[in-house]
C-alpha cells in the first residue's frame, strides 16, 4: 500500500464484507461493531451520493464514456463483458478523485494496444458529459423550481445540523471539484453549516487527498483519531478515517432510490471497515443519539 497520504490508495478489502450487523430496533442503523461512543469532536462528510444526490446517475456518464474508449483499441472490439468490467473499476473506484479514475482509464487503453489521451483530457470530456447530464437539475435548484430536499440524501441535512448543535466541527470532503462542490452544497442549503470547510479534487491532484484532509483535522486541533467521525459512500473516506483511528460510517446508498440501502456499496463498505452502514440519515435522531452515547438503544 501507498503510504503517501498526498496518493489516493485503491480499493482493497481488510474486513470480512459477508456478515450482517444488528439493528438499532425500528430503524435502518445497522450496527457492524460496538466503540465506544460520546467522545467525538470532528466529522468528516463525502458530498455526492452521501449529502447529495445531484450529480445521480455520473456513474452511467463514466462507464458510457469508458466502453466507448475501451471498445475502441485492439483488444477491447471484442472483449467479453467489458461492461461488467467497466462497471467494477468505477465501483472500486467511487470516492477517489475524478483524475484517478481517468488515470485507470488511460492505463486500460495501454493494456489493450491502444494510444491513451492525457487523464486530464478524458476527465474534460467526462465532466462535459455529466455536467450536460445534470445541468436541469442545478438550473432547477438555482431558480427555486425545485427545492433543496429534493436532491438531498434523506435526513442529511437535518443530520448535519444536529451534529453541528452537539459542537462537532464538520468537514467536506469530496473528490469532485473544489467549485463544484462549493456551489452545488450552496445550492443544497448546506455549505454555511461547514463553516468553510468544504474541499474538493484540484488541477493539481496531489495536494488534495481525503486522507489530507483527516491529517489537517488531527494535527490542527491535536486530538485523538478516536474522537473521529467518518461518513461516505465510498471506500475512501472510510478506508482513511479507520486508518487515522476514528469511527466510520458507511451511506450504502441508492441513488436512484435512497429509501432502500445499494447492496453492492454495503458490502465494499464492510470490506474497508465500516462499523455502521446505514441507507440514508432518515433516522438522525437516533444515529445522532447513538453516536454521541445520548441514547442506549439494544443492538
Amino acid at each position: 500500500m501507498n503510504t503517501d497520504i498526498r496518493i489516493e490508495n485503491d480499493f482493497s478489502g481488510k474486513y470480512p464484507s459477508d456478515i450482517t450487523g444488528c439493528f438499532i430496533p425500528s430503524t435502518n442503523i445497522e450496527v457492524i461493531r460496538q466503540f465506544e461512543r460520546g467522545r467525538f469532536a470532528y466529522a468528516l462528510f463525502d458530498f455526492d451520493g452521501t449529502i447529495s444526490l445531484i450529480r445521480e446517475g455520473w456513474q452511467s456518464v463514466m462507464s458510457g464514456l469508458m466502453l466507448e474508449v475501451l471498445s475502441d483499441t485492439p483488444a477491447g472490439k471484442d472483449e467479453p463483458k467489458l461492461d461488467i468490467y467497466i462497471h467494477r473499476l468505477i465501483a472500486e473506484t467511487t470516492g477517489k478523485q475524478t483524475i484517478y479514475q481517468m488515470i485507470a482509464l488511460s492505463e486500460e487503453v495501454k493494456k489493450r494496444g491502444g494510444e491513451p489521451l492525457e487523464p486530464a483530457d478524458y476527465k474534460a470530456e467526462y465532466l462535459r458529459r455529466l455536467l450536460e447530464k445534470i445541468s436541469e437539475r442545478r438550473e432547477s435548484l438555482r431558480c427555486g423550481a425545485a427545492r433543496p430536499e429534493d436532491y438531498l440524501v434523506p435526513g442529511a441535512k437535518d443530520f448535519l445540523l444536529r451534529l453541528k448543535h452537539r459542537g462537532l466541527s464538520l468537514y467536506l470532503a469530496s473528490g469532485t471539484d473544489q467549485e463544484y462542490v462549493e456551489e452545488e452544497s450552496a445550492l443544497l442549503a448546506v455549505s454555511t453549516i461547514f463553516e468553510g470547510n468544504i474541499f474538493g479534487a484540484r488541477d493539481d491532484y496531489k495536494s488534495f487527498s481525503k486522507a489530507l484532509v483527516i491529517q489537517q483535522i488531527l494535527t490542527g486541533s491535536g486530538i485523538d483519531g478516536r474522537r473521529l467521525l467518518g461518513f461516505g459512500d465510498g471506500f475512501v473516506e472510510i478506508d482513511n478515517t479507520k486508518s487515522a483511528g476514528g469511527i466510520a460510517i458507511g451511506a450504502a446508498t441508492n441513488e436512484k432510490d435512497p429509501a432502500f440501502p445499494d447492496e453492492g456499496k454495503r458490502r465494499r463498505l464492510l470490506a474497508v471497515g465500516a462499523d455502521i452502514i446505514i441507507p440514508n440519515f432518515s433516522c438522525h435522531s437516533t444515529l445522532c443519539g447513538y453516536l454521541m452515547g445520548e441514547c442506549n438503544e439494544a443492538v
